[in-house]
């Protein structure tokens, strides 16, 4: 298990689970879309959970639900711009969500610690836009695109071939000279999976955890807890809760919530109370 994950200007320690707080400047993100879409908005949501006790905070300009559109470089970029120039000079490690290597490089070049790819660095460039910097990168698996990835997707083995991949994935960075230490690793949770595959990742989840890389999960309010609790998306703040837990049980040290508050207080009983 890994012990630290160096991002830009910060070496992040593991001992205890980090929370990513979600900073969504998107219309149609599937949970907060158009909640924060203009800059001050984001802006006013990154300090409130920051004040909350979020750990990282992570800037997405386009929303990767099921169908959603996307977008060019620069409609991304007018998103973020404005909001990572102001959250940049917070003394809190700052994640940029995205997969278009032109945005990887401005937003490098502006400050950002991070880079959270949900195509792990496959577009062309990206991969050498994020090994020329020093930031730290996520990679998360992903069957398909996001306009078709929950049609049919297919598994022979979900939790092997997920950590094949982001295996390989990673072995690549490697080779351009970035130190494992960056390298955290996200399995995807619901990007071209259905609750049984979801559900059979959870259940190998520590098989991942021990290649020794940072693993980030994202379940917050996702499909997935819909399925199991009955609960529409507005109202799954127990069922993130438990599968943030349970994801953390099994190893993973970084999650990725809507509801940082819940989830920093969740951690902290969780902790005092383990066996």
């Amino acid at each position: 298990m890994a012990d630290h994950w160096q991002a830009g200007r910060f070496r992040l320690q593991l001992q205890a689970p980090l929370v990513m707080g979600i900073v969504n400047v998107t219309p149609d993100s599937f949970s907060d879309g158009g909640q924060h879409a203009e800059a001050r908005q984001a802006i006013a949501h990154a300090q409130s959970l920051r004040d909350q006790g979020a750990d990282i905070l992570d800037i997405g300009g386009e929303s990767s639900r099921p169908g959603s559109p996307r977008l060019s470089h620069e409609q991304e970029w007018a998103r973020i711009a404005p909001v990572l120039r102001e959250l940049v000079r917070w003394n809190i490690p700052i994640s940029v969500d995205t997969y278009q290597p032109d945005t990887m490089r401005r937003a490098l070049a502006l400050g950002a610690d991070i880079i959270n790819d949900i195509h792990a660095l496959r577009v062309p460039g990206a991969q050498e836009a994020v090994a020329a910097s020093t930031a730290g990168v996520c990679l998360m698996h992903m069957q398909g695109e996001p306009g078709s990835m929950q049609q049919a997707p297919h598994y022979d083995d979900v939790g092997r071939e997920v950590r094949t991949f982001l295996l390989e994935r990673a072995d690549v960075l490697r080779t351009l000279g970035v130190a494992p230490s960056r390298i955290a690793l996200d399995p995807g949770f619901g990007f071209g999976k259905t609750l049984e595959h979801n559900l059979a990742l959870a259940h190998t989840l520590n098989s991942l955890v021990a290649e020794g890389y940072p693993v980030l999960i994202g379940v917050s309010r996702k499909s997935m807890l819909g399925a199991m609790a009955g609960r529409k998306v507005t109202d799954r703040l127990a069922g993130s809760l438990a599968a943030a837990l349970a994801c953390i049980a099994s190893g993973a040290q970084i999650v990725r919530v809507h509801d940082v508050g819940p989830t920093v207080d969740a951690i902290k009983v969780w902790r005092a109370m383990r066996v």
